[in-house]
């Protein structure tokens, strides 16, 4: 029988350890072909123990110490060498390394098979590596989300980059030991490939892209609040990838976009409003208008018992009295001449109440103005900010001022309109027929 080109004996083994126990077996009278079989096998056991009591050491030794070291420590990167399994990425790599050197010793006597063994042991070396330089990229990543100067930078884009061009040079290496090529010769030959690359990538380019701009433009950062109606995001940033962009919504579900929609499509970023301090009120409320009319020198004189309107009826009063005398009004007709009417003292009151609020924002925009009027009315728009940015101590100051001025208008002797209820439409309804009669 022929042998097979796998177990090929007639080549003269190069390893002292081998030929030493293979000369053992073939003295106690084994055929040449057993006795290699048996010395591989006999070498292969004890190298598997050797590793197992190796990796047995590592496991129980060698990281219990490390994990002992980084909770002494009061740095952070050791725990996020450790977080990202470096220590076990090394070990492993170590290992994969004595077995590439050794398993060549073992298998001498089969040169087809060592050949074999020691291209596996390249490719599995090869991923072994990328392992590693991962777990190691993973931990700067995490080193530099704890600086101040990246925090807000979108990390996660930049480290997919790298893992993104170490797949492709594993990937040509390992290409290259399968087929015994020059890693150049596949990458001329992928060159002809490169339109079906961008194809197949096109998301990737245009998230790689994407991501720089962002970053660049320094448009969105992680953390920042931002709304974009049209693929319902009204959160949070969470994470800014090379692929997508997740995002918390305050109702706390999670919408992920594809990154390159930051450029192609707009959004709105709440963080200018965040970094100024002050989140705006711009709120109006609807006069009745039917209800504006001036007002007599009794209501005024009750009006001036307003702390904080007082001030501002006196210094008008002195104003109107100069004008009126000045122009010869003639005071018959109320048209005539200047008065206070009871939408603009309302209009100043609210005015000073926002100035005098301490929930108010002092140093930013602060108006109170009448907008153009329409069949719901005359707006007395709130244009103002509040001190905080927070949505609830915004909701709960907007509220209060709002309480506020709805139940201090009717002082005013305004009203506030609003729309027709059902009550109301039965109750005309019922008079109706009455006054006919």
């Amino acid at each position: 029988m022929k042998n097979l080109n796998i177990l090929n004996f007639s080549e003269q083994s190069s390893s002292s350890i081998y030929q030493y126990i293979f000369n053992l077996f073939a003295k106690l009278g084994l055929p040449e072909q057993q006795a290699h079989i048996v010395t591989a096998a006999g070498l292969l056991f004890a190298f598997a123990v050797l590793l197992y009591a190796l990796d047995y050491i590592m496991r129980k030794v060698f990281y219990s110490a490390l994990n002992r070291i980084a909770r002494r420590t009061s740095t952070k990167w050791d725990d996020y060498l450790l977080e990202n399994k470096v220590h076990v990425r090394v070990s492993r790599t170590l290992l994969v390394l004595l077995t590439r050197q050794l398993l060549p010793v073992i298998f001498v006597g089969f040169p087809v098979l060592t050949a074999a063994i020691v291209k596996f042991l390249d490719i599995v070396l090869l991923f072994t590596i990328y392992h590693l330089a991962n777990s190691l990229l993973k931990t700067c990543r995490d080193i530099f989300r704890g600086s101040n100067a990246f925090k807000d930078k979108p990390i996660d884009s930049y480290l997919q980059v790298v893992q993104i061009f170490l797949i492709f040079v594993i990937g040509t290496l390992v290409v290259s030991l399968l087929t015994g090529n020059s890693p150049w010769s596949f990458l001329v030959s992928l060159g002809a490939a490169s339109a079906i690359l961008m194809l197949v990538f096109k998301d990737t380019i245009l998230g790689f892209v994407a991501s720089i701009q962002v970053s660049a433009n320094d448009s969105v950062r992680v953390g920042d609040w931002i709304e974009m109606p049209k693929y319902g995001v009204d959160g949070d940033v969470l994470q800014i990838n090379l692929n997508n962009v997740k995002i918390q919504n305050w109702d706390k579900t999670i919408v992920t976009i594809p990154t390159y929609t930051l450029l192609s499509d707009s959004f709105k970023n709440f963080r200018g409003m965040q970094e100024t301090g002050g989140r705006r009120i711009k709120r109006a409320l609807n006069i009745k208008m039917s209800s504006v009319r001036y007002l007599s020198a009794e209501e005024i004189t009750a009006l001036k018992t307003i702390r904080l309107l007082a001030p501002y009826i006196e210094k008008r009063e002195r104003e109107i009295a100069e004008y009126n005398k000045t122009w010869h009004t003639d005071s018959s007709s109320p048209v005539n001449g200047r008065r206070m009417t009871n939408i603009g003292l309302f209009r100043a009151y609210i005015l000073a109440y926002a100035k005098h609020n301490p929930n108010i924002h002092q140093e930013l925009t602060l108006l109170v103005r009448q907008l153009a009027p329409s069949e719901y009315g005359i707006p007395l728009e709130l244009y103002m900010f509040t001190k905080g940015t927070q949505w609830a101590y915004f909701e709960d100051t907007m509220a209060d001022i709002f309480d506020h001025l709805l139940a201090a208008i009717k002082h005013f002797h305004l009203q506030v309109f609003e729309l027709p209820a059902s009550d109301d439409l039965r109750l005309l309804g019922a008079m109706a027929p009455r006054s006919q009669q």
